[in-house]
């Protein structure tokens, strides 16, 4: 594949991702693979992945700022201290795996994340259906997090399906007061994973300039296409996408 194909399709699933992201979510099934596809290694791949979509977090937590202010202080400090954490650990276990160990777990942890994406409705039926009040976080909620932030360290897929379903489950019944936490715990922990792996020579850095850029360009687009394809048309496209690649791993390690 010569440069130019390289950068088009690495563009076209960058912005892919950008889409999939601001409509329902998923992004991640389009760069990775596409960064595998282009001949890079599959643990750079993934940290490059991971910054390329890393600027869509940002615009979440601004969109639920006024949930964010309403939390209390020592509330955010303490999740946002664990996410930081659990994402440079997982960083750092990402970066410490043999290739060959990573390259064979790959498919298993887009299986994993495509499974995680597919139940996405019911948690949040879930969360629409509880009352609307102020719980306690559950005593087993903290150790909880720093387990699903190693995750979203080491492998970005379904991370936001992963902590959606963790404050559900641990007791915030208020579904915008959910999304901002992982919206806030996904940016912390995605821009500490992708800060270690810069420091660690691990990130394609031509590549992932061009695809953050046609990734923030997807997320406007997916916005205003949000108000005019029906949500469960893209979750289709999504899942879909996320079982072939999965297969197309399963495949190349078989």
């Amino acid at each position: 594949m010569d440069n130019t194909s390289t950068f088009a399709l690495l563009g076209a699933a960058a912005f892919g991702a950008g889409v999939l992201n601001s409509v329902a979510g998923g992004g991640s099934f389009l760069t990775f693979p596409a960064l595998v596809y282009a001949g890079i290694p599959p643990i750079a791949a993934n940290a490059t992945s991971a910054l390329a979509v890393s600027p869509g977090y940002l615009g979440g937590v601004w969109g639920f700022k006024t949930e964010l202010r309403a939390l209390d202080r020592s509330l955010l400090r303490r999740e946002i201290l664990v996410s930081a954490v659990g994402g440079v650990c997982g960083a750092i276990l990402l970066l410490v795996t043999p290739a060959r160990l990573f390259s064979g777990l790959v498919p298993w942890l887009l299986l994993f994340a495509t499974l995680l994406f597919m139940l996405g409705p019911v948690l949040a039926r879930r969360s629409q259906s509880a009352q609307t009040g102020t719980n306690s976080l559950a005593a087993w909620h903290t150790p909880a997090l720093f387990v699903v932030a190693v995750y979203g360290g080491y492998f970005n897929g379904g991370l936001g399906i992963l902590l959606m379903a963790l404050y559900t489950l641990s007791g915030e019944t208020r579904l915008h007061t959910v999304n901002a936490l992982k919206n806030l715990n996904s940016f912390v922990l995605s821009i500490l994973s992708v800060a270690a792996f810069a420091w660690a020579g691990a990130i394609v850095w031509r590549e992932a300039a061009l695809m953050m850029v046609a990734a923030t360009l997807g997320g406007f687009a997916g916005a205003r296409l949000a108000r005019r394809l029906p949500v469960q048309w893209v979750r289709g496209i999504v899942i879909a996408t996320g079982l072939a690649m999965s297969t197309v791993f399963f495949l190349r390690t078989g």
